[in-house]
Order: C-alpha cells, then structure tokens, then sequence
C-alpha cells in the first residue's frame, strides 16, 4: 500500500511557531512530524510514500530526499498553485488502495484492523473517524447503524450530531477516479466524500487510537506533553487499555426519572471536567446505561440516540467527549400501556448483569482488573462487581462496605488523579 501525505500547507493557525519552516517540518520532540509520521506508518508496513508539497517544499525534499535514508521510498507532487485537499490526487496515477492523511497530525494506529474494515465493507472510502475535543470548530460524520457515511455537517449548539469527526485519515479505492473528477482544484470532503456518499460506499471507521491535529499552538504543546508521557502509542488497539464505565442519569446528567426528551439532559456539575480528567490519566470512558424507556414503549431507538447526542453535544461544549455508548432496551415486567413485548425480556444486558461492560471490553480490548465502574445505584455496584472491575457509588448518604463511595463524580475523579 503507498500512503499520500499532504506536505503543502502553510501552517496558518500556527504562523508564529513555523514562520521559517512548512507546517510538516515542524519539530515535536526532536522529531519533525512529518518523519514521525512516516516512521509509524513503516511501522505499519507501509514503504512507499507521496507527499504532496506546495509552500516551503524545497525543505522537505532537502530533508527526505528520496527517502532511502530513512529506509522507504519517497516520490513528491508539487502544486505550483494550490490544488486543495483532493487536486493533486487526479495526477498521480493510482492504481490501488492508497492511504491519504494530512501532514499535520500525529497519530498511531493499526493499520491492518483499518484496512480489514475497509476491505470487508467493498468501500470506496473509509474515513477513520474519532470523537473530538474541539467539535464545534469541527465537521462531524452523520452514520447510519451500519457505519456508513450519511452526511458531514458542521457542529452546531442547536443541532444534536454524534460527536463523530473525520480525523484527517482515509483509506482510498482508485475506483472514485471513475466516478469523480477535477482537473483543478477540489475538497476532499465537500467535492469527492459528498459528492460519493449517495454510493452507499463511504464507511466511518470509529476508533479511540490516538490521532492529535497539531495545527493550532494549544494542540502543539499538547502532543508535546504526550510525547513526553508516552501516551502516543498507548491506546493502540491490540494493547490491553483500561476504562471507567458510567451509568448516565445521575452520574453524568441529572436523573429526571425516565428520560424521552433531549431537552431533559442537563449535566451536573463538574461531570464534564471529571471526564477529561479521566482522559488525560489514559482511560477510555464509556456510558454504560439501562433504558427500559424503550421497552415501555415510552422512547424509540432513534429518540434515544437523539438524547445520546444532545449528551455529547452538552459535553462538547467542554471540550469532555465518549468514546463509546452502550444501553439495554429491555425491561423484564409487563403491563405498561404502549410496551414493546418483544423488549419485555429478562436479558444478560440489563444491569446489574454484566454484559454491556463484557461487550464493551471485547470491542475496546479493555483490563477489566484496572478498570472502574460508576453509577449511583447499587445496581451499578453490582454490574462492577459481576463484570470483575472496580464498583465506584456516587452518593451524599448511602454507605456500603461493596464500593468506594463519592458525593460527585468530579470528587472521584480528583482522587483517581492522586493514585
């Protein structure tokens, strides 16, 4: 496979730090990001590269050369004019799967895992795709059940999307060429994404491997800092990782009862920040919920994802993101008005049963033994307890000698951070 890396931007966003040197050549830990990112993708068993220059590109082909020192094989496209994130693409003659990723990140991930999904789903692009910590400067990934590629739309306060966003990473078909073509200029996700998206052939690929935009002076230091504490390659997806599930009304949001409107999430204080807390110590987070509401008859599918996403858009807003949601629709007694029967199940998903966390560590590859469990019920205690994690309670009042107890969700969070 040969990757394409766009190499020709002109660093904007961070004019001041890279005044003398393209974007790319940018150094994070003595190390530009460009070579950081073809040292990974070698990693990855990827050997031949074309990386797409237009500003300052004399120093990047002074630097690489034709990339034999650094054991692969470099070839350069230049744009005398820029041709925007697709142009260039229609000149060089791809005639096989390719990778394209922007010159401006920092990332490592599995690539294999990446291109089996591509492979398995007969795509003709596959957007490798993340929650976002900055999703309302973003574009946000609209998907049906299946993964597919709906819509990319911009975030927005009023509209309530999946926190879902294209991370500048995308696995190629040379089949557009014979759908879509541009002689000059062209946008990858506005002229060749949507434009192929009727197709039903465009796949989001979700993953919580670590992928960092490093375009701003904020995100800089930040991939600097995770350089240093070796975060880079922690969440790989084949390495055990370790999470803190939540239960969602009470321990993020306030509980109203049993909730059918977006509207009714609120968060509670300090839930947002707890969050990025966790982030930052290298935990996944994922919303473990029960939702008899379905069953009940009183919530669809579609509403409820509806309110899952008024959730991430509420913690968006924070910066705070999920990096999975799982919930149980079935409720075990009858008897309610409206009720679908075939939801009215005694199932093995239903807290305090242990199955969305056992699903959840199967899909995400986490050490249960180091992982915790939150919620405000003891139902929650019990799911941790069954599933072999740790049993945290946020409570004022209830004591128990099965879980360590917390009045908030923030104050676990800070005493998490001190171990």
């Amino acid at each position: 496979m040969k990757a394409v890396i766009l190499a020709g931007g002109y660093g904007t966003r961070i004019k001041e730090m890279c005044a003398d040197l393209p974007k790319p050549m940018l150094k994070l830990g003595e190390k530009p990001i460009l070579l950081r990112q073809i040292e990974t993708l070698k990693k990855e068993g990827i050997f031949d590269f074309v990386l797409i220059t237009h500003f300052m590109h004399e120093k990047i082909e002074e630097y690489f050369g034709d990339g034999s020192d650094f054991g692969v094989n470099i070839s350069y496209y230049y744009e005398e004019k820029p041709l925007g994130t697709a142009g260039a693409l229609f000149r060089l003659g791809l005639n096989e799967d390719f990778l394209l990723c922007n010159g401006d990140l920092l990332f490592d991930f599995n690539l294999k895992k990446f291109s089996d999904f591509h492979k398995n789903n007969n795509s003709l692009i596959t957007l490798f795709t993340h929650p976002s910590t900055h999703p309302f400067d973003s574009s946000l990934v609209v998907t049906d059940d299946d993964n597919r590629v709906k819509a990319i739309v911009k975030a927005n306060e009023n509209e309530y999307y999946q926190n879902l966003c294209n991370a500048g990473i995308e696995l190629v078909s040379p089949e557009i060429f014979e759908l879509v073509h541009f002689e000059e200029y062209a946008d990858f996700d506005k002229d060749i994404v949507s434009g192929l998206i009727k197709t039903n052939r465009i796949f989001s690929y979700k993953s919580s491997e670590y992928v960092l935009d490093v375009g701003t002076p904020e995100r800089l230091i930040k991939a600097e800092l995770d350089i240093e504490k070796n975060a880079v390659g922690r969440k790989y997806s084949t390495l055990p990782q370790k999470a803190v599930f939540l239960d969602r009304d009470g321990t993020i949001n306030v509980d109203k009862g049993y909730i059918n409107d977006p509207e009714e999430i609120v968060l509670l204080n300090g839930s947002a920040e707890a969050i990025n807390i966790f982030h930052e110590l290298g935990f996944l987070i994922i919303l473990i919920t029960n939702q008899p509401v379905i069953a009940r008859g009183d919530c669809s599918f579609e509403q409820l994802k509806i309110i899952h996403n008024k959730l991430e858009v509420e913690l968006g807003k924070s910066g705070a993101y999920l990096d999975g949601i799982y919930f149980c629709p079935h409720h075990p007694d009858s008897g309610f008005d409206g009720e679908v029967k075939e939801l009215k199940i005694a199932c093995k998903c239903r807290k305090p049963e242990p199955g969305l966390i056992l699903r959840a560590q199967k899909d995400f590859n986490i050490d249960l033994s180091v992982s915790y469990m939150v919620g405000d019920k003891m139902t929650d205690v019990q799911a941790a307890i069954n599933a072999g994690c740790k049993p945290v309670l946020i409570s004022q009042d209830n004591v128990t000698d099965s879980a360590e107890v917390y009045p908030s969700l923030i104050e676990f969070s800070k005493k998490i951070s001190f171990e």
